[in-house]
């Protein structure tokens, strides 16, 4: 009999826990951004395909990106924009940012098209991001990676 009500009564106890919670964790983490696509237009300037990747388990609205672009080892510029754009959780969307490159990361991406050469890039700078219901963040973004020319594509990295 009493072994009867010790499990009744741990049943119950964890029933009456499982209750307590809705059981949806709202977590932010911090996003992250990297370049889907680098295009050389016909002016020598670029459309560069960001992607922001939203990982925390809420929407957010992504309000100010400030990323220094470097390609290889040269300085290409600033992207800077204010997308204003909301990215559900633990999803990405991809906005597009026109920059004006230096002379020299002009040559880098010049010179990587040319030989059909992986290109390097680094991105560093800050993205803030309001969160679902709560109040405007900074994240700190340092982000490497590479891209390579985009097969009949003249002018595209992916």
């Amino acid at each position: 009999m009493l072994h009867r009500f010790r499990f009744a009564l741990i049943v119950l106890c964890t029933l009456a826990l499982a209750a307590c919670g809705n059981g949806i964790v709202k977590r932010v983490s911090e996003p992250a951004a990297s370049l889907q696509q680098l295009t050389v237009r016909a002016d020598g300037n670029w459309s560069v395909a960001l992607r922001l990747q939203n990982y925390s388990s809420m929407p957010m609205t992504f309000d100010d990106v400030s990323l220094a672009l470097t390609v290889g080892d040269s300085e290409a510029g600033t992207l800077q924009t204010r997308p204003g754009i909301s990215i559900g959780g633990t999803s990405a969307d991809v906005i597009t940012v026109e920059l004006v490159p230096s002379s020299a990361a002009r040559l880098v991406v010049a010179d990587a098209l040319a030989s059909n050469r992986t290109l390097a890039y680094a991105l560093k700078g800050s993205v803030s991001a309001t969160p679902q219901e709560k109040k405007q963040r900074s994240f700190d973004i340092s982000s490497r990676s590479t891209l390579n020319q985009a097969p009949g594509l003249p002018g595209v990295l992916r």
